[in-house]
């Protein structure tokens, strides 16, 4: 089993050790009506897009995503929010040596040694969640059930969720598949972007991610028999019936019970929250690399952090 294998299978556990953790940590996140920055590179980018759409929708204040290096100088901000693996990512660390004394900063960090957590004001250090593979799995969805969690989510439930997404069948044969589009809407745009970026580090594999109302807006044109439509959270109406027309495979856990066009996973399953999905498609991506004879723990031309010189 590889190093993903494992760290996905964990995720449930780590996420109610985040839930636990982020009862302590009170004062160093974001507090009601603050206006938030959060930030982050690839994968934790992802999850910034993620809680700051779920945070604004919730009413606790103005929360904006950015990937670190395009973060806007000199707009204001009541705190900035830095989601790391390493602590060692170069635009992550260059940003909050910058921001020292003008803004206030929490790091999200795995590695609590790591230099960006000398660099920011508060460190809430994630090393139960720090992973050995390259491909990032179980950290990034960590930091977000601890960010989920200050917002007053139900972590308990969402484990319980992530239980039965580690264990249960995948919803399609990725053997079946040649092409992939992740969809979401609001907070899980963000996923739909994560899920794509699996399929690409882990298999190299062509996947496309975008947010639900546009996908009728040009993107739609790729779908075709052999190829898959996955999308997360709330779905717009008539999105599935024109996918169908295309002859595309269709996944979709929040009112289909994991339903494909081609067959049925789960059943009259209650639908998984979308963060449970996402697990769901890592090990697709996971199971689309060794199909395609690759070695997950070993994706091309990646390194755990992009330190520049």
């Amino acid at each position: 089993m590889s190093y993903v294998d494992m760290e996905i299978a964990s995720q449930p556990d780590c996420w109610r050790t985040a839930a636990r953790l982020a009862t302590s940590v009170v004062d160093r996140l974001p507090q009601p009506g603050e206006r938030v920055a959060v930030v982050g590179c690839g994968t934790s980018w992802f999850m910034a897009m993620a809680y700051a759409a779920r945070r604004e929708r919730a009413g606790h204040g103005e929360t904006d995503a950015f990937q670190a290096s395009e973060f806007p100088a000199g707009r204001r901000y009541d705190r900035l929010i830095a989601i790391t693996r390493s602590g060692t990512t170069t635009e992550v660390t260059d940003l909050l040596a910058a921001l020292r004394g003008v803004l206030p900063t929490t790091v999200l960090v795995g590695d609590p040694a790591a230099p960006a957590t000398d660099l920011a004001d508060a460190t809430v250090p994630l090393a139960f969640a720090d992973e050995r593979a390259v491909v990032q799995t179980r950290f990034a969805t960590t930091a977000l059930a601890l960010l989920r969690a200050h917002l007053g989510d139900n972590i308990p439930a969402l484990s319980a969720d992530a239980e039965v997404a580690v264990r249960a069948p995948l919803p399609i044969d990725p053997a079946q598949i040649e092409q992939v589009t992740f969809l979401g809407r609001g907070w899980t745009v963000g996923l739909a972007h994560e899920a794509a970026l699996k399929c690409r580090e882990a298999a190299t594999f062509w996947a496309e991610a975008y947010p639900a109302m546009d996908y009728r807006h040009g993107p739609i044109s790729v779908a075709a028999p052999g190829r898959l439509v996955w999308a997360f959270g709330e779905l717009p109406e008539g999105l599935a019936e024109d996918v169908a027309a295309t002859g595309a495979a269709f996944v979709h856990s929040r009112t289909h019970g994991c339903r494909s066009v081609i067959g049925n996973w789960a059943a009259g399953r209650t639908p998984l929250d979308p963060m449970a999905d996402l697990i769901l498609a890592q090990r697709f991506a996971v199971t689309l690399a060794t199909s395609r004879g690759l070695d997950p723990d070993a994706p091309r031309h990646l390194a755990r952090s992009v330190v520049l010189a």
